[in-house]
């Protein structure tokens, strides 16, 4: 495949039709699996009973809320390293589905917060930090929109992502760093997840369903922005 033929909006813009129109399709099936394993099919908590269902929401929305940040922060650095019309314009149509991830982490972490803390918010490091992640996401979009030039647009943009990447490592080790009310990870890449196998499964399938949603919506995004520039 010549990746490289792909680099210009307009050869794009075909390609990521197909792609997004996929990738929706994926997302609305594995959405409605993982919502019925997780609502329907695992066994309730002994210790949080059915108020733990949140987190098929809240865990999946959350890791998509930090790795959308970091892709947008990676395409806005090439963008501005070396010039490229499409790398810039990917970041920008990232920024509104990773800042509403972000908020959708907030706001389901809020609604199990009170039943487990007795409180819909503490000022908490991890809450805190995600907080400030969605200030960056807002950030950026508001930047953005506030220059007229499109190119100085995405310059200015680019720097704000590529500063506001320090705050990713703190939200993911704030619960180790600091005595914080958070849990830690339940899922983790060096050690056995500590929750039942279909609970997992949920999990899993959603985050999946989240990550097609992204690339339909960010891909549905950009060949808007394409319109618009070209």
């Amino acid at each position: 495949m010549k990746w490289f033929w792909y680099a210009s909006p307009q050869t794009f813009y075909p390609l990521a039709g197909k792609i997004a129109r996929g990738c929706g399709i994926a997302a609305a099936a594995l959405a409605l699996a993982g919502l019925y394993v997780g609502f329907l099919v695992a066994p309730t908590d002994a210790q949080q009973g059915e108020a733990y269902r949140i987190i098929f929401l809240h865990v999946p929305a959350a890791w998509m809320s930090m790795f959308l940040y970091v892709v947008m922060a990676f395409w806005a650095a090439i963008g501005l390293a070396f010039n490229t019309r499409l790398s810039s314009m990917m970041a920008s149509a990232m920024a509104p589905t990773g800042a509403m991830f972000t908020f959708v982490a907030l706001w389901t972490g809020a609604l199990w917060g009170r039943p487990t803390w007795g409180a819909y918010w503490v000022w908490d490091a991890r809450l805190t930090s995600e907080l400030i992640l969605l200030f960056l996401y807002l950030g950026f979009m508001a930047l953005q929109a506030a220059i007229d030039d499109p190119r100085r647009a995405d310059r200015a943009g680019a720097l704000l992502a590529i500063v506001g990447v320090v705050n990713i490592p703190i939200i993911y080790y704030s619960v180790q760093w600091w005595n914080t009310l958070h849990q830690g990870a339940s899922v983790s890449l060096t050690r056995a997840p500590s929750m039942a196998a279909t609970m997992l499964t949920g999990m899993v399938l959603m985050a999946l369903a989240f990550w097609a949603y992204s690339i339909a919506a960010s891909l549905t995004r950009v060949r808007c922005i394409i319109q618009e520039r070209e």
